[in-house]
């Protein structure tokens, strides 16, 4: 296995600047992936990452000698802790930094299942929904222009794996896909002409369009929908943090569809 020992390698520097930076990652079309768990869910799907840099303290540990022998020995190295730690874009990369290539985009579908993301900012957010699509069968994601990148190491940590089940399409132009787009449309949101979520027959293929944490869908994105939405909530609660939101409407959707 390679050694690696020096604050100037290169590879090192590679790995830092795809951790921070999403035009670099869209530059080289990689990403890093963090940890034992993601590069287990990696191979699981049948895929390999194209490098894996080894923390020297974490080498001989059972969980990652069961990852080396599922990985090609020249594709592997060591590195000294306190260089893969400035490596990594986490606080707790789990000693382990798996550099991968990010799949082609194919264009957004035309019909079937699909989550729509609008807008949305936040990593855990947008990983959580991601876990929650995956997990409730939808595997079609279409992220808006505005949305944090999904190939960002904190959103692939959130989604603990679930990218590798999904087919993504970052950087979607909402509008001009909306104009293809065959099956309904439902938007979350809190007008007073919404349908209650448990009223709507979620068993034939549609899509979900989920918007921004602090400012929810903007009004061009509502008036594409074919219906919007809300969840019924008791008490003083005015909203769901918009993964939960996310989540609730996925679930009813497996619910109806698993009767």
């Amino acid at each position: 296995m390679k050694q690696i020992a020096s604050p100037h390698n290169t590879q090192l520097k590679h790995l830092a600047k795809l951790g921070v930076s999403a035009k670099y990652r869209r530059q080289y079309r990689q990403t890093v992936l963090e940890g034992a768990h993601l590069l287990d869910a990696l191979l699981q799907s049948g895929a390999q990452p194209q490098q894996v840099f080894i923390a020297q303290s974490r080498l001989h540990t059972p969980e990652t000698q069961s990852l080396l022998a599922r990985l090609p020995s020249e594709n592997t190295a060591a590195v000294e802790d306190r260089l893969l730690a400035k490596a990594s874009a986490l606080s707790d990369g789990g000693g382990i930094l798996s550099l991968v290539e990010i799949p082609e985009t194919a264009a957004p579908p035309q019909n079937g299942d699909c989550v729509v993301l609008e807008r949305i900012q936040d990593p855990g957010n947008i990983g959580t929904i991601l876990r929650s699509a995956a997990a409730a069968g939808v595997r079609q994601i279409i992220a808006g222009e505005g949305c944090a990148d999904l190939w960002s190491p904190k959103v692939l940590r959130a989604a603990m794996g679930a990218h590798f089940l999904l087919r993504l399409h970052p950087a979607s132009n909402l509008a001009v896909w909306r104009q293809t787009y065959r099956e309904p449309l439902f938007a979350t949101a809190l007008t007073a002409n919404s349908t209650p979520l448990y009223r709507l027959n979620l068993r034939p293929p549609c899509a979900w369009l989920f918007g921004n944490e602090g400012g929810g869908l903007t009004a061009a994105a509502r008036n594409t929908a074919t219906r919007t939405v809300k969840i019924p909530m008791s008490g003083a609660t005015e909203s769901l943090n918009v993964a939960m939101a996310a989540t609730v409407c996925l679930f009813e959707q497996l619910r109806q569809r698993s009767e």
